[in-house]
């Protein structure tokens, strides 16, 4: 069958009876049987694929302790096997997460995609996923030309939202709710480190660029989840002969013959992962999303949260963002307390709230050490370091011209009495009335927050 052959063992046969039963189709069948019928021999098949059902089911539910992901790095629940052309359950491939099967030598490479408009998409129902749910795609596009795209690229496995993540409206509404609290957030796993697939103008589509696309909602480059999805390298998906990637540029300093060319290559060029907190913030700064609380969700990953908040959508994305920064890493937690100069709007003045982080200017990324730790029962945080607990803070209540320090000078008393007189900057425009402060300073005391 399809250039393979093997034996019908008992085994083997009880497990085809199974799925004439279920009355599956020969895709499906293919897609099921195609990793386990020449490595198992005489072994109990369908056992075996239950066993791997069974884990697979084990280890999603202890991804999930209360409203939180406590496996951040938890492998997508369904692939695009290409070889059978059929949407299959992790498990299936034999792989107990996304490392494994990539240690195994099997070629996986993502795909990425701008969502065109939705009046200018069309919903498909298709055996690829089992007509599960509706697949939506570009009108004009056409999920057996991606397929055939991607086998021209030598790829067994893809993972594609529209297949591998439970859209709205199928048969079973009510799984998507449940399976998106833990699916959604974790989608930066499958980009993390990949070779990525890209469609910039749209699922499916060929690479054009026209007036206006570049400041679209619909922009790949303005996508909020796209922010995690650049991986380690890129393939431009859709590229033509006459299209964009191929026009040269026409000097040295890389302009094209018109603007919107130049924008594109220069937007295209920039694109790589980030990894600091204020870049990763800078970014979604500039990216739209249908569902505004996409944009805290797609952070969770880049900013190496140790858990990651459940998947809302209907949450307020003050609470996200909440919830966002009380999982984040305790030296990413650091940065915002030393880094971030201004007073939190919130109940804690120590963190910006969300409007904050995504109006207002943010500062440039540098080494900050320490570590701010947070109690998951009190929702408290606390941080271990040197604190001067009064001193005079003066000098940097007056702005200063752009781009320059501030400097200012810090006055305090020591035990004996003898009162000693430093010199301070600051490297932001927050102004800082002249007052007694307590201060905190981080683990190699090149940092200080004032307080009080």
């Amino acid at each position: 069958m399809l250039g393979t052959s093997c034996t019908l063992t008992l085994s083997l046969s009880s497990l085809l009876n199974d799925c004439i039963e279920k009355n599956d189709e020969f895709g499906t069948v293919y897609a099921c049987l195609r990793p386990v019928w020449n490595t198992h021999g005489n072994s109990d098949m369908q056992n075996e694929l239950c066993k791997r059902e069974k884990e697979d089911k084990e280890q999603r539910e202890k991804a999930l302790v209360g409203n939180r992901i406590v496996n951040p790095r938890s492998s997508p629940r369904r692939l695009w096997d290409l070889y059978s052309n059929r949407v299959v359950p992790l498990w299936i491939t034999g792989a107990w997460s996304l490392l494994h099967l990539l240690i195994s030598s099997t070629e996986l490479l993502p795909i990425s995609h701008a969502w065109v408009d939705e009046k200018d998409r069309v919903d498909v129902w298709t055996l690829i996923n089992g007509k599960e749910w509706p697949v939506p795609i570009p009108k004009g596009a056409s999920l057996e030309l991606i397929w055939i795209e991607m086998l021209n690229l030598g790829v067994e496995y893809t993972w594609l939202d529209v297949l591998c993540l439970r859209q709205k409206g199928g048969l079973q509404e009510d799984l998507h709710v449940k399976e998106w609290k833990l699916d959604m957030p974790t989608i930066g796993h499958v980009y993390d480190d990949a070779i990525v697939v890209i469609y910039l103008s749209g699922l499916g589509l060929p690479l054009s660029l026209k007036d206006g696309d570049l400041d679209s909602d619909q922009c790949w480059f303005r996508h909020a989840w796209t922010v995690q999805e650049v991986g380690d390298k890129r393939i431009i998906a859709g590229d033509t002969p006459d299209g964009p990637m191929h026009a040269r540029a026409k000097d040295k300093d890389g302009n094209y013959e018109t603007d919107m060319l130049t924008r594109f290559h220069k937007q295209l060029e920039s694109v790589e992962r980030s990894s600091g907190l204020f870049d990763i913030l800078a970014h979604m700064q500039k990216r739209v999303s249908t569902n505004p609380v996409d944009r805290v969700a797609g952070l969770a990953f880049p900013l190496l949260a140790r858990t990651i908040p459940v998947y809302h959508e209907n949450e307020s994305l003050e609470d996200a963002w909440t919830a966002l920064v009380d999982a984040m890493n305790p030296r990413i937690r650091a940065h915002v307390l030393f880094m971030y100069p201004g007073a939190g709007l919130g109940c804690k003045k120590w963190r910006p709230i969300w409007e904050q982080v995504m109006t207002e200017p943010l500062p440039v990324d540098s080494y900050c050490s320490g570590y701010i730790e947070h109690d998951d029962k009190t929702g408290n945080g606390w941080y271990e370091g040197a604190c001067i607990e009064k001193g005079l803070v003066q000098g940097l209540d007056v702005e200063s011209a752009e781009g320059y320090d501030r400097c200012g000078e810090f006055v305090v008393e020591n035990a004996d009495g003898i009162v000693h007189t430093f010199k301070i900057h600051a490297n932001h425009q927050c102004l800082i009335p002249k007052d007694v402060y307590t201060l905190l300073a981080n683990k190699d005391s090149k940092n200080w927050v004032v307080g009080r």
